[in-house]
């Protein structure tokens, strides 16, 4: 199956303690890389999470975020520091009796004193907290790779409509190629006979003369590198699966031979031809970029 490397993957897991939700967006990439925002409390759990993601994305940039909600009164708990607001009790009590005061001190003002109450985050279950959390981000991942299979084979079509086209550039070169060698043997004619003012010219000379020629804007082998090249591009589309890198480098030697047909292009339609080849090329070459 075919993948592209753009997509989008949502998923939540909740029960009476929490909820979890994570959402996953990725982009093409020449490599793997992932960037994981995700709350404090499951820092721990980074270079796992980036193992699932690998078995769900073999390339592309992915962004993940994670979010979380404790329903466990908010997660935190009251602690009273008795020793401490003992402390602040007995400075009050030496205040007022050093410089005959009035001790005002409550209970509420003994309890709004620095670290007398603190607010302490209660221990989570690691154990359970990754269970959930594991269970959101398999989910995201998989509805990530559904989308990107998706779009996978709507690219699969797109590019074999656009290895079909190239195929029938190519047969056009491979036709028009005769046509060539015969005008110029045409021309060769028509100026040697003005130049020798219309003496006979031995037809073997005027051959070798066009075998010359052809030797240098032959594109024969061209022709069929690039035919072999889209079969194999092709094969490797129905194929599918992880081709993304091999697609890149059939192009880059398609591109190659489309340049070399430009070069050696002896009259206008070829070079037609050409720029038309290169044109499919790079379209192909865009499409690539998104394959993983």
């Amino acid at each position: 199956m075919l993948y592209s490397m753009t997509g989008f993957g949502r998923a939540e897991y909740q029960d009476s303690e929490k909820k979890i939700s994570v959402e996953i967006k990725s982009v093409n990439h020449r490599y793997f890389e992932c960037s994981i925002r995700l709350p404090r409390k499951f820092h721990a759990f980074e270079s796992e999470m980036r193992r699932v993601l690998k078995e769900y994305a073999a390339r592309g940039k992915l962004d993940v975020y994670v979010g979380y909600e404790d329903h466990r009164l908010a997660g935190t708990s009251l602690q009273y520091n008795a020793a401490l607001a003992e402390q602040y009790v007995r400075c009050a009590r030496e205040a007022e009796q050093a410089f005959s005061l009035q001790n005002d001190l409550t209970v509420c003002r003994l309890l709004s004193f620095p670290d007398v109450l603190k607010m302490e985050e209660e221990e989570a279950d690691e154990t359970a907290l990754w269970e959930g959390l594991e269970k959101a981000l398999r989910d995201a991942a998989g509805n990530l790779r559904e989308a990107r299979k998706t779009e996978g084979i709507a690219l699969k079509s797109d590019l074999l409509e656009k290895l079909a086209e190239m195929n029938g550039l190519v047969s056009e070169v491979e036709r028009h190629e005769p046509d060539i060698m015969e005008a110029y043997k045409e021309r060769l004619r028509e100026k040697t006979g003005e130049l020798l003012e219309n003496a006979q010219i031995e037809e073997s000379r005027i051959a070798a003369e066009v075998v010359l020629y052809a030797d240098k804007i032959c594109t024969d082998e061209e022709t069929v590198r690039l035919q072999s090249h889209i079969r194999q591009m092709t094969e490797a589309l129905n194929k599918g699966d992880g081709i993304g890198r091999k697609l890149d480098f059939l192009a880059q030697e398609m591109n190659r031979e489309a340049n070399t047909i430009l070069s050696k292009a002896g009259d206008v339609l070829t070079s037609d031809l050409g720029v038309s080849l290169k044109t499919v090329i790079e379209k192909i070459r865009e499409q690539i970029q998104n394959i993983e």
